[in-house]
């Protein structure tokens, strides 16, 4: 019998449609190959993306090939750098001008190879990328927020297929992290607890929803689910920003994360997916609110949420706000725990 499960972070109801029972044969999606030709991202083609920002290299000077990973600029931003919020109202609406930042974290020159083809010490690169630039961008007061994702195939949203990532710096706390963050502080006020320890505890102790367990980190798929095969990966201790990890703790963090990107490609045949970093927003101080992030440190947790793009958002969805996932998590993880990844 299918059933309703509610997600107590997201606050929204799920209908796991086991009748559907759906395998991962019933999800493969055709993915168009890039031109290596024309991509902007390869070797020698420095010169057809803006300046970089940030590099990983071991020699050479900027802007110039021999890079690890390399960031730079969107050349099509959604929110440029220049300017001021000057935050009004227009009737009964609110605006404010388009200023954040939007930047390209380019994987690695190879164009052939996706993050899950990576070694584990090149993805540290990349996390390592993504960490400095974090870094940097929250020195900007006129951001509230750092969004960290990865579209991967053009169903996922990728107009490239060289690999990389997105960081997007917003002004204002987005809908789904502030419901999160609102969810995870009114949790501590209440029990003194973090609600997303509470959950990886339970998790682990009942076994059938974790895909694969390091000595830092777990690999699990969420109880309630809306969408087939969903992943998180959380760090078993708690630690409520991304930026602060160690370098031996993002390294072991590369081994989780190709772990968890070559089990998803074994089973689905490398399938179209975003995956969003989750992490504490900049601990600016808010005017008429000093005590906006006073128990961040303690309520909140970081986290990576992963979401295959198999299924489509249709009028139901669109119009309850429920999601129909006909894969429960748990045969997803059991699926996923049997891949044969080496």
């Amino acid at each position: 019998m299918s059933e309703l499960r509610w997600d107590p972070l997201k606050l929204h109801w799920v209908i796991i449609a086991t009748e559907r029972g759906r395998r991962p044969r019933d999800f493969l999606v055709e993915e168009e190959s890039g031109e290596l030709a024309s991509c902007p991202f390869c070797y020698g083609n420095e010169g057809r993306t803006p300046q970089e920002i940030f590099a990983i290299r071991p020699s050479g000077p900027a802007n110039a090939p021999n890079w690890r990973v390399r960031v730079v600029p969107n050349k099509y931003p959604a929110l440029r750098i220049e300017g001021e919020l000057n935050n009004r109202g227009y009737g009964l609406y609110d605006v404010m001008n388009g200023i954040g930042a939007h930047e390209i974290i380019i994987e690695t020159p190879d164009h052939q190879r996706g993050l899950a083809d990576l070694t584990p010490a090149e993805i540290t690169n990349v996390l390592f990328a993504y960490r400095a630039r974090y870094l940097d961008l929250r020195r900007d007061m006129r951001f509230r927020y750092m969004v960290l994702f990865k579209n991967h195939g053009t169903r996922a949203g990728a107009t490239l297929a060289h690999a990389h990532s997105q960081l997007i710096a917003v002004p204002l706390t987005p809908p789904v992290a502030a419901t999160e963050l609102r969810v995870c502080r009114e949790f501590y006020a209440n029990k003194e607890r973090c609600i997303f320890c509470d959950l990886i505890g339970f998790e682990l102790a009942n076994g059938e929803r974790v895909v694969k367990e390091f000595a830092s980190y777990v690999i699990l798929t969420p109880y309630a689910s809306s969408f087939p095969f969903e992943l998180r990966l959380y760090p078993k201790r708690h630690a409520h920003d991304f930026a602060r990890s160690t370098d031996a703790e993002l390294a072991e963090l590369a081994v989780a994360m190709k772990e968890m990107l070559s089990r998803l490609k074994a089973v689905l045949k490398d399938p179209p997916y975003n995956f969003i970093i989750h992490s504490a927003p900049p601990l600016q101080e808010r005017l008429g609110k000093p005590d906006y992030w006073s128990s961040i440190e303690y309520d909140y947790h970081w986290h990576i949420e992963l979401v295959p793009r198999l299924t489509q958002i249709a009028g139901f969805e669109w119009g309850t706000g429920f999601y129909i996932n006909p894969t429960s998590p748990e045969d997803a993880a059991a699926f996923l725990r049997d891949a044969d990844v080496s």
